[in-house]
């Protein structure tokens, strides 16, 4: 049991975070912990784990001696050694195995009996800790959050920040503490990893907390709600959706019962307001004067100012808004082909995968800005499409201001309503003048995304668009696509908003993409009994074996984006260099006229300046030849689906 007596804290700058807080989370409990940003989630489970020491007040865990395990939202710094290694001493077995071997090396014809007591305690130490069978569950558990069987041997410190947050979570989880708190635990996962989390969680004994944005994890985990607000901890048994209709139900009931004090105390003070100075009423009238007095005001609950967006009103397009017939895609290797499927007006279709099937690839093609190996793609009449990925920063402008950049995409709008969007990007008064070019790459990603809100139309495909926002701009703008009336393809890993939003599922596996009619729930539930029917007519596949897959999928698919990325590279560069051989070619051509004017000809000075002006241009322009012609064979190796740093290299 994890319990919290009397807490009080003060954070530096003098704010009262807690004063006199007490909560209690029971022995086996899942606990969500939730609240606004800035009211001390954070800043509680740091405390339970001493990282924060109190003002005052005391953390009690019991029974005696349970441990507790901690995974912080912030990234974590590992040591550069082997990923194997350092899960063997986070879990404490090297230390035991060093302990063990001690024993051992000690233990001889003269070993006694406290030598005897001694080995066999140290050996039921080392395998209550895995002992033998350690590496095989570690490798079930970095398979299970994506990493591949040759990832054990890797240095953890050349892990990228995200999957250094997988280690961690790994390790955590190896550990098995009694009480395990998580600070957003499914930040970092794809889809895949997440449902394997669940699982796990699904079956721990211990007592979990939890502060996490995922609604799906928090509905298909939790088994009650810590409300944090004011300092105040209010719980309710169930999950979060259950916590929202119990706590919109309170609402309403907190609302009538104040509006039923408001009519009585109005009822009192009329009263008394007619018959306080008539002696035959004197007494009743004081009687609800002090009744008056004593009235405690009921405490409703405080509703956030609304705030909206929404998507600009557009022209209705045809019935069928896009066509695909036999699309095929390589690059190295096959991404996919024979994708043949329409999307009709107004259908919003999830496009989901694993991580590395092809999700941004197919999104690409579907959108126009890349071109398919094999197939094609139609739009339908009077589709007006807009793509947002999140590479769509890098067709800002950015020499403009953040405010030129949406008045270029608004020109019909107020200034009131441009202010207003940006706001809910989180661009303020101080941000509007700043140019893009000294934006954060998250900030240029909000402003890419506040421009699509700002221009008509009828067909979204969008890549993963919430990426980059806080939770009240997320919530704003899956409410905008809630309400969006035009037809929507969508890439995004919140289960829970494509369970709302979905009405049809695609997904891309083995190449080939399968047709789900339905929400995302219903989705699940049909891959399920799909994947049991597989699994009972087919020859068993290991697990490391479909964590090799995934993992090999994983890679392909951040190698082909940044194959995509190297092409966007070498296309902004021949753009650039064919605008230098056309001032080139201008200028050999205005000097070949200069050197058959008689004028020049007949000055010395300028029919020299004019010479050496040529043949200066024309250097220029057989350099800038032969590098346009280097970039467009590189352009070709990529169309071909070869990766051009080999290209390079060769």
């Amino acid at each position: 049991m994890i319990q919290v007596v009397d807490l009080c804290l003060t954070l530096p700058g003098g704010r009262r975070l807690f004063d006199g807080l007490n909560w209690q989370v029971p022995d086996g409990a899942r606990t969500a912990l939730v609240g606004a940003n800035g009211v001390g989630k954070t800043t509680l489970l740091r405390t339970i784990v001493g990282q924060v020491s109190a003002d005052s007040g005391e953390i009690r865990i019991s029974p005696s001696g349970a441990t507790v395990g901690y995974l912080p939202q912030d990234l974590a710094e590992l040591p550069p050694i082997p990923l194997m290694e350092y899960l063997k001493e986070r879990t404490g077995l090297t230390e035991a195995a060093d302990r063990l071997k001690d024993a051992e090396a000690r233990m001889g014809a003269s070993a006694g009996p406290d030598d005897l007591n001694r080995h066999a305690r140290l050996q039921a130490q080392y395998e209550r800790l895995g002992g033998y069978e350690f590496e095989s569950m570690a490798a079930k558990t970095l398979g299970g959050l994506g990493f591949r069987p040759g990832d054990a041997g890797k240095r953890c410190s050349d892990f990228s920040g995200g999957w250094k947050m997988r280690i961690s979570l790994a390790a955590l989880l190896l550990c098995r503490p009694d009480h395990m708190l998580l600070d957003e635990p499914t930040n970092h996962l794809d889809t895949e990893s997440m449902e394997w989390l669940e699982s796990w969680l699904s079956g721990y004994d211990g007592t979990m907390v939890a502060i996490s944005h995922d609604r799906f994890f928090m509905d298909k985990i939790v088994t009650s709600v810590a409300h944090l607000e004011n300092g105040r901890l209010t719980c309710t048994r169930g999950n979060f959706s259950d916590y929202l209709a119990i706590s919109e139900a309170q609402a309403e009931l907190l609302a009538k019962q104040a509006k039923r004090q408001r009519a009585e105390m109005e009822h009192l003070q009329s009263y008394v307001e007619r018959f306080r100075y008539k002696a035959s009423k004197a007494t009743q009238a004081q009687s609800r004067i002090k009744r008056l007095e004593q009235m405690e005001p009921v405490q409703t609950v405080q509703k956030e100012r609304t705030v909206s967006m929404r998507f600009p009103d557009c022209r209705q397009s045809g019935r069928v808004v896009l066509k695909a017939e036999n699309l095929a895609k390589e690059y190295d290797e096959p991404v996919f082909s024979g994708l043949t499927f329409e999307i009709l007006r107004g259908e919003k279709v999830a496009l989901v995968g694993v991580n590395g099937a092809g999700k941004s690839t197919l999104s690409r093609l579907l959108a126009g800005v890349e071109k398919p190996s094999g197939g094609s793609v139609t739009l339908g009449h009077g589709v007006e499409a807009a793509y947002f990925s999140q590479s769509s920063s890098e067709n800002l402008c950015y020499e403009n201001t953040v405010w030129q950049e949406a008045v270029s995409q608004s020109p019909d709008w107020t200034q009131g309503q441009r202010h207003g969007l940006l706001g809910c990007f989180l661009f303020g008064p101080d941000d509007l003048e700043k140019r893009v070019a000294v934006l954060s790459g998250g900030e240029k990603s909000r402003l890419a995304l506040a421009k699509i809100l700002m221009k008509p139309s009828n067909f979204l495909i969008l890549d993963e668009p919430t990426n980059h926002l806080d939770m009240a701009t997320r919530e704003l703008f899956q409410q905008a696509v809630l309400a969006y009336s035009g037809t929507l393809l969508i890439v995004s890993h919140d289960r829970y908003f494509l369970n709302l939003l979905a009405d049809r599922v695609l997904e891309i596996r083995d190449h080939r993409l399968f047709d789900y009619q339905g929400n995302y729930s219903w989705y699940i539930a049909a891959r399920e009994r799909q994947m049991a029917a597989a699994e009972a007519s087919s020859p068993a596949e290991s697990a490391a074996d479909r964590n090799d897959r995934r993992a090999r999928r994983r890679e392909e698919g951040e190698r082909r984006n940044e194959i995509y990325r190297r092409k966007k590279e070498y296309a902004a560069q021949l753009a650039e260099l064919e605008k230098d051989i056309a001032a080139d070619e201008a200028l050999i051509a205005e000097l070949d006229g200069q050197l058959c004017d008689p004028s020049v000809i007949a000055s010395g000075t300028k029919l020299e300046s004019a010479m050496i002006g040529r043949a200066q241009a024309v250097s220029r322009l057989e350099e800038r030849m032969s590098r346009w012609e280097s970039l467009m064979e590189i352009i070709g190796a990529i169309e071909a689906g070869k990766d051009p740093a080999q290209e390079e290299r060769q």
